[in-house]
């Protein structure tokens, strides 16, 4: 039976070896407990090994880092497209309950914001499924690509490191024209770790929305086998907003609170490794701005759809009305929602999330001659959530998918180096209920691809080429669409003077349209549209240039990056009626030719042996090719001024942060304000321990801001002033 949230007993997965993988333990502190007592023995024991590996680098350190394309370790600062690495210090600072809201404050990358229970990152103003979100290079499968109120089936405070790819690396994963954002986590072992025993214990705390955090980890060896357990819990209530809010101090149905937890098994050997791991994540997240003013609207069709609501008072008097849309609560699965706590109890309607993901990695190193290593990647995943009201069900979503992968890298051949594979994929989801916009679909996809990198001098050369084959069955009315699709990508990254480089790209990449685009029909109440899809569309062909120029050494360092996107067939979501009295949209996914214009850039100076000061900014603008209209929910331009500070072990930052207001409009968007916020952080690894202290606060000056992007910026503003406070120990 589904463990529900209950803010008075709050669960934590622990998790043994023995037949039961998870259980649950009524008071999370003792697991904490146990983190704290096995990383104090470890500390006595290994101390000298435990500062070495919780140092973290000096803030404004300018090294880019490694970052990883099927399976190849490549230096970023080598890569034709920027390419975000955060790792160390920097992730640390970062994380938050999303993967969105982690990465928003990075250059070109700003997030889909819904509350505190959903969030996915927006790269270049493009989301969905433009914006491919991946585990350890596999793609991760929920609903998230369905709508901004379904979560990311992701856990922050369990990634190691967070890559964000561009141009050739990012084509190989498919239709990711916006990027790709790779987590790499630890829950296969690559490796016997090297006293035999190693892990991570962490518990923080954050005042905005009394979220309390605890991270469990460990790795030991058991001859040539390493073993993997690792866990979060995290209890968020609703969130306060800046000040000068007219719907008061919290956003009401805000709450989110989530339990993670992972086994794997890896076999170690000379040659490589062949590992497995099960991962079972829950969440419950409440959906605010939910209204049941839109249960009596439907849809009016004719030459311009348009939609009427009925009033409260003459609903029964049209209750002979033709509509559109059916209510069911068909259960079905077995869940029990009846144990609702004080969250629930004010009648907005809340997501309860499972998802459980089986993943296969493997590693042969120098199988053969001509073959440096072969890599096998699999994933078969079973996500499920409800969207409950009112104790029950209105609508039960259904994802079950699988994913295999298979990648060869080859020996140096004439000059170049680099990788082949192929995939193929299944993807069977399902919706019933009030919110059943989507009928059952069956997506099957299968795709060739290769990366290959050329060094000659000072140059370097990037070139990478994808064919997939799509077939998306509609279950329900029998339709059944197919496409294919090539894309391409050639980059130059040229080093004309030491410390300086120059890049460039040109891509043609092509993206099927989803299967919700295709056959969507039906109310969504979460984001308060009423949405239609489109059989008829066909693939969207986008054709990009990327110029960059970057200098990489001395007290000052900067990098400028332009872009120009020409897509063909952009397939988005255009609303073409909003119901005046409810503010219900009518949104229906149409193509046609768009174009994506912008500009990143940072520069940083280091003023002295403990001070440096850097400048960032983004801004992109998209509009429709023929006519010359705005694209909907793009994100504003920003413009950042951060003072960093390392002194005696302390590490600290300063960071204001200024949104400007987004008048640029599509049909029947609104004006969304600018804001100016100011960040805080504070670092410290504690002498003579495994344990390091780090102290960060977001919007100090507590101003009220909302997120363009966001479907109900009006409902949920952003994050008010929030103070995180955290210990965490690597031994």
């Amino acid at each position: 039976m589904q463990q529900m949230h209950n803010p008075s007993h709050p669960n934590f997965y622990f998790f043994t070896t023995t037949h039961r993988l998870l259980f649950p333990i009524q008071h999370r502190l003792q697991t904490l407990a146990l983190a704290a007592v096995l990383c104090a023995v470890t500390a006595t024991t290994t101390t000298a090994q435990a500062q070495e590996s919780s140092a973290m680098p000096p803030a404004g350190d300018t090294a880019l880092g490694e970052v990883t394309v099927l399976g190849q370790s490549l230096n970023a600062a080598d890569l034709a497209a920027p390419v975000t690495v955060l790792e160390g210090e920097d992730w640390l600072l970062r994380r938050s309950a999303t993967l969105g809201g982690s990465l928003a404050g990075e250059p070109g990358i700003q997030a889909s914001h819904f509350g505190a229970g959903a969030s996915r990152p927006i790269i270049r103003g493009m989301d969905g499924p433009r914006v491919g979100v991946l585990a350890n290079g596999m793609e991760l499968h929920d609903a998230s690509t369905l709508s901004p109120d379904h979560a990311v089936a992701s856990e922050p405070l369990l990634a190691r490191q967070v890559e964000v790819l561009r141009g050739p690396a990012a084509l190989v994963h498919g239709g990711a024209v916006g990027g790709v954002v790779n987590v790499v986590d630890d829950k296969i072992p690559t490796a016997l770790p090297a006293n035999g025993i190693e892990g991570v214990a962490e518990v923080s705390a954050s005042s905005a929305a009394g979220e309390r955090a605890g991270v469990l980890g460990l790795t030991t060896a058991l001859g040539p086998l390493a073993l993997r357990l690792e866990g979060v819990s995290r209890r968020a209530g609703d969130y306060r907003v800046g000040a000068g809010w007219q719907g008061g101090r919290k956003v009401a149905g805000s709450f989110s609170d989530s339990d993670t937890g992972s086994l794997g098994l890896s076999w170690v050997g000379r040659d490589g490794y062949l590992g497995v791991a099960y991962t079972r994540q829950t969440a419950q997240y409440g959906l605010p701005g939910h209204s049941h003013d839109f249960e009596d609207c439907h849809l009016h069709n004719g030459l311009r759809p348009h939609l009427h609501c009925a009033s409260h008072h003459d609903a029964d008097a049209n209750s002979d009305h033709d509509h559109d849309h059916t209510h069911s609560h068909t259960h079905g699965h077995g869940h029990d929602h009846s144990d609702h706590d004080e969250h629930h109890t004010h009648g907005t309607p809340w997501v309860d999330m499972r998802s459980h993901r089986w993943d296969v990695r493997g590693e042969w190193r120098s199988p053969m001659q001509g073959i440096e290593a072969v890599r096998l990647r699999a994933s078969h995943t079973r996500y499920g959530h409800d969207e409950v009201e009112e104790e029950a069900i209105a609508t039960h979503f259904r994802n079950r998918a699988h994913d295999v992968r298979l990648e060869v890298q080859h020996a140096p051949l004439a000059g170049w180096q680099g990788v082949w594979g192929i995939g193929s994929g299944q993807r069977q989801f399902s919706a019933e209920g009030e919110e059943a916009y989507v009928q059952p679909t069956d997506t099957r996809r299968l795709s060739l691809f290769a990366l290959e990198e050329y060094r000659l001098g000072a140059w370097r050369f990037q070139a990478a080429l994808r064919h997939d084959r799509q077939r998306v069955r509609a279950q329900h009315s029998g339709q059944e669409r197919k496409h294919h699709g090539t894309s391409a990508s050639l980059g130059a990254v040229w080093r004309f003077v030491p410390g300086y480089q120059a890049s460039a790209s040109l891509s043609r990449a092509q993206r099927m349209p989803s299967a919700e685009e295709l056959y969507a029909n039906g109310l969504h109440m979460a984001s308060s549209t009423y949405e239609l899809g489109q059989h008829q569309l066909g693939k969207e062909t986008s054709n990009a240039l990327e110029l960059g120029l970057r200098k990489t050494s001395g007290a000052t360092t900067w990098s400028l990056n332009a872009y120009h996107y020409r897509i063909k067939g952009y397939i988005y979501g255009q609303t073409l009626d909003v119901e005046t009295s409810t503010g219900l949209q009518l949104l229906q996914y149409t193509q046609g030719d768009a174009r994506f214009t912008g500009l990143e850039g940072q520069v940083r100076q280091q003023l002295n042996r403990h001070l440096g000061v850097s400048l960032w900014g983004d801004a992109v603008r998209a509009k429709r090719t023929e006519g010359g209209s705005h694209l909907p929910r793009i994100p504003a331009a920003r413009l950042g001024v951060r003072l960093d500070a390392h002194w005696q072990g302390w590490e600290g930052a300063a960071e204001w942060v200024q949104v400007a207001s987004q008048s640029r409009l599509a049909a029947y968007e609104t004006r969304t304000g600018g804001y100016g916020m100011l960040n805080l952080s504070l670092h410290k690894a504690l002498d003579g321990t495994p344990w390091q202290f780090y102290l960060k606060t977001e919007n100090l000056n507590n101003r009220l801001g909302r997120a363009h992007t966001s479907f109900i910026k009006q409902a949920a503003p952003l994050k008010g002033r929030n103070l995180t406070l955290g210990l965490r120990a690597q031994f």
